[in-house]
């Protein structure tokens, strides 16, 4: 008998402790099951049964045993195992059980058929009668095959008695047929970071544990030996992340172990396929001369360690493949490069020679960089900054071209979404004195961009235009794009003035022969320093040249943006100039730009501009979807300025949905990242999303408290803009009409400028809230019917619920129910709790008898509501869903009330069988 087990903490394995609990539940009262948990070596196993053991507690008679791959030809030795504990109940049995029962309680013949089965069946169920029994029996596939089948025959015979039997096993093999086998992968990314925060609180960063994954992929075991082998500089992010499991580890043991026992041949085929994972059948055959059967690889096949996938093998754990490539010997390794090195592209053949070392250094490292430039394309293998990486290390003495391929591979690396590694790279280059003029700048250009996405914004400005000054001759259209860059940097922040300085510096070095790409970026500058001046009309014409250059659609240059920076900053322009549908275009076409060259590190910027068409057209849903996804890549990423301004457009969605605490949270995160990083647009955002929550929760005087304060201390003219209309009715309700009428010029020379129907609606509908006695119908009409040539339902509603509320006050109830009612639908479709309740309050003001909130299906379910059902319904806790959506538990609490609440169900089993 095991000593009573505590308890264990298990991340990520909700679903299977809820399936444990219920099958002890069930033993209690005497209905007992089984259940097989398989998986790979390090997902949890072991955790599992200890999880059960400790649930079972004192109430149950635990039986724990363990395989033992020394015993596996040993008949009956795990049967022995499990059940020497309650062998003096036998004695309690009759007596031909007794005898059958011979073979394992002692030495003696085995008896044919189902007496032996039967009898073990038998003792467990008298074992249980003063108490259920539990029986745990870790790595069962290293059981002998005997001991297997009697417990499998138990397990699938004990439904009648208090007897509950759980396996762990690599493999779900035949002699499970007819058990319940719950296959455990890698866990979900909430469990890998809270089981991060479980191993080194507060030290390990998003971005590093995003690569320790790419190795762990989820497995809970390599995850924690990866964490503990973590040096001080990789924790800080200034030395490359583990691309491999550590060495001293278990589970490098124990896969080592599993390969040790293959044939020789076998292990060989396997450097081979792990020194190129993408190799196909046809070369690994002709890799493998002078003869090679792929039979040979049918051991592995059969002890789970490779599977064939198409036309090539790949390993069942990917960990599987570092441990057979760095667990080879150097001269096995070299072989295997060198029998490649004959086959695939001029990259892998480059680096298959540079591995085999089988010529001069240096020029294994001229080929390489050769090649490796050529590849435009990460994310095959090798991977670009590997194999510049590599020639940098193959590369002689003091050579310039040494520091020209570090800094090339950092470049490569931060393109790849790997910056933490780029960061590493560049700290190699200690003597950047000595660098050519050319490489400084390169590294001046990559340092600044790192800074702008993760780091100070002033800091990245310098950088930029440092790296600007070196490249607009040498690389005219790198050295553009790098006095864009700083300007963008002055952007974030909310630095106008610094804008403008870097706008009419461009200027002055625009040329008449400029490429389209360059073309678009100078007139980007010009529009966009014009509108931080408030010069609207001037700037429409540079906007609107920016877009035709861009746009085939609009203007007439065809195919020739294809950079998804260069198209995002059209995207802006677009926007500025009130043409919704022309922005979500050239977003959509950056985003794609950006897959089409694999760079990675792009998209979360990119998906920031995409939002922004998405909030003027009202699409929050796509906002908070948008806004989540970049929030999970900028965070893996290592950005943490674009993580902030995702956050605050995630508050604005949630100040849409009323949800109160989420909004705070949210909006007081950005801000505060905004306030360490000198971030003014984030600030900017999460300050408005504040301001929006206090109109919806009726507090205009907080409103306009708030967005006043902004305008006094930021400069981010963009959002100042977009927010005005919350001001100028957040001044109007607090009766101060004269800060409503100068916030209301600025809007009107922005959207005078424009061609929008829905920006011009919404200064209508100013114009009508600050409108004299009579003067405010005919304005609120002008405004509907300019919303309905837009798309922005949701500020249509807004505007229907004030012009109701106005007709209401003007003795016209009829007239206002109208409105009101058009209103609450729209509130109630969005999930805008808050909007939703003020127009229920006016329209029982305005006489009408509103009635609470009818019960709504699944369908009905706002979209917040939605994501959270389908979360909990597929197992996820509160803390899981909340930290997935950012949210506090309280929220999430509140949101499943609603839930239980407009779909009828009392409990989380009852919304698992509506949602399935």
């Amino acid at each position: 008998m095991s000593p009573v087990a505590r308890v264990p903490v298990v991340r990520g394995r909700g679903a299977e402790e809820r399936v444990l609990r219920r099958l002890l539940d069930g033993a209690r009262g005497g209905d007992g099951g089984a259940l097989v948990l398989v998986g790979e070596p390090g997902m949890g196993r072991s955790t599992l049964l200890d999880l059960a053991a400790g649930l079972a507690g004192e109430a149950f008679l635990a039986l724990r045993a363990s395989g033992v791959e020394a015993e596996t030809r040993l008949p009956y030795a795990g049967l022995h195992q499990v059940l020497r504990p309650v062998a003096g109940a036998a004695a309690r049995l009759p007596a031909a059980q007794v005898r059958a029962l011979a073979p394992v309680l002692a030495p003696g013949k085995a008896e044919s058929g189902l007496a032996l089965p039967a009898a073990v069946l038998a003792l467990l169920a008298e074992a249980a009668g003063e108490r259920p029994v539990l029986v745990c029996v870790d790595d069962v596939h290293l059981f002998d095959d005997a001991s297997r089948e009697v417990l499998a025959f138990v397990a699938r015979r004990v439904g009648g008695e208090r007897v509950a039997v759980v396996f762990s096993a690599r493999a779900d093999e035949g002699w499970a047929a007819g058990l319940p086998v719950r296959v455990l992968g890698g866990l979900e990314r909430a469990a890998v970071r809270e089981l991060a925060d479980d191993l080194a609180p507060g030290e390990v960063s998003e971005e590093l544990l995003a690569a320790l994954d790419q190795v762990a992929r989820g497995n809970p075991l390599a995850l924690t030996e990866l964490i503990g082998s973590l040096g001080r500089e990789q924790l800080a992010g200034v030395a490359a992340p583990p691309e491999t499991l550590p060495r001293d580890g278990r589970l490098w043991r124990e896969h080592a172990t599993r390969l040790a026992a293959l044939p020789e041949e076998t292990r060989r085929l396997l450097v081979l396929i792990a020194a190129d994972p993408e190799i196909d059948v046809p070369t690994l055959i002709a890799a493998a001369r002078p003869a090679c059967a792929l039979t040979a690889l049918e051991p592995a096949e059969r002890a789970g360690i490779l599977y064939a996938t198409g036309d090539r093998y790949a390993f069942h754990d990917p960990a599987l493949r570092g441990v057979a490539y760095h667990g080879a010997t150097l001269l096995s390794r070299r072989s295997a490069h060198h029998l490649l090195a004959g086959a695939g592209t001029e990259l892998k053949s480059a680096w298959h020679r540079a591995w085999a070392m089988d010529a001069d250094p240096d020029r294994l490292a001229d080929d390489l960089a050769t090649a490796a430039l050529k590849e435009r394309m990460p994310g095959g293998h090798p991977e670009p900054y590997l194999a510049l990486e590599r020639a940098a290390e193959l590369t002689g003495g003091h050579r310039p071209e040494k520091a020209e391929r570090l800094a090339a591979a950092a470049r490569h690396a931060w393109i790849a979404g790997r910056p933490q590694v780029a960061r590493a790279l560049l700290a190699r280059l200690h003597d950047l004195a000595r660098a050519p003029n050319e490489v400084r700048a390169h590294v001046r250009l990559l340092r600044g961009s790192l800074e702008l996405l993760g780091g100070e914004t002033g800091s990245a400005r310098e950088e930029l235009l440092g790296a600007a000054t070196w490249l607009l001759e040498s690389h005219r259209m790198l050295g553009v794009r790098a006095l864009v860059r700083a300007a963008d940097a002055s952007y974030r922040a909310g630095d106008n003035r610094a804008f403008i300085a870097i706008a009419r510096q461009a200027a002055a070095l625009r040329r008449p022969d400029e490429q389209v790409p360059a073309q678009l970026m100078f007139e980007y500058l010009e529009g966009m320093a014009a509108t931080f001046s408030g010069a609207h009309r001037e700037a429409a014409a540079p906007l609107r040249r920016v877009v035709e250059l861009a746009d085939p659609l609009v203007g007439t240059v065809n195919g020739t943006v294809d950079d998804p920076s260069v198209l995002a900053w059209a995207g802006v322009a677009s926007m500025l100039l009130g043409e919704d549908a022309t922005a979500h275009r050239l977003s959509a076409r950056a985003l794609e730009a950006a897959g089409a060259r694999g760079a990675a590190s792009a998209v979360p910027q990119l998906l920031e501009y995409a939002i922004y068409p998405e909030v003027w057209s009202g699409r929050y849903t796509s906002v908070a979807d948008t806004a989540a996804r970049g929030l999970h890549l900028a965070r893996e990423a290592g950005q943490r300025n674009t993580a902030a301004q995702h956050l605050a457009w995630l508050a604005m969605t949630a100040a849409v949905e009323g949800d109160q605490e989420t909004c705070r949270i949210r909006a007081d995160a950005a801000i505060g990242l905004a306030g360490a990083h000198d971030l003014g647009i984030a600030g900017a955002i999460g300050t408005w999303a504040l301001a929006c929550l206090d109109l919806a929760a009726g507090r205009p005087a907080d409103a306009a408290g708030r967005l006043r304060a902004e305008r006094r201390t930021s400069r981010h003219v963009v959002i100042r803009v977009m927010a005005t209309p919350h001001l100028i009715e957040a001044c109007a309700r607090t009766g101060d009409h004269e800060g409503a009428e100068a916030a209301l010029k600025v809007l009107e020379g922005w959207v005078g400028s424009t061609r929008s129907p829905d920006l011009r609606a919404l200064v209508a509908r100013c114009r009508a809230l600050l409108a004299g006695p009579g003067g405010a119908d005919e304005l609120f009409r002008e405004a509907l019917e300019l919303h309905g040539q837009g798309g922005h339902e949701f500020e249509a509603a807004r505007t229907r619920l004030l012009y109701g509320s106005a007709l209401r006050r003007d003795r016209r109830p009829g007239a206002a129910r109208t409105h009101l009612h058009a209103a609450l639908e729209t509130f109630e479709r969005y999930g805008a709790r808050l909007w939703t309740e003020q127009a229920r309050t006016e329209l029982r003001a305005s006489g009408e008898p509103v009635g609470p909130v009818p019960a709504a299906a699944t369908s009905q379910l706002t979209p917040q509501q939605l994501r959270i059902a389908r979360m909990v319904a597929e197992g996820a806790t509160n803390k899981e869903v909340a930290e997935q959506l950012f949210l506090s538990r309280r929220t999430v609490e509140h949101h499943l009330r609603n839930i239980f609440s407009r779909l009828g169900v009392r409990s989380r089993v009852e919304l698992v069988r509506l949602m399935s």
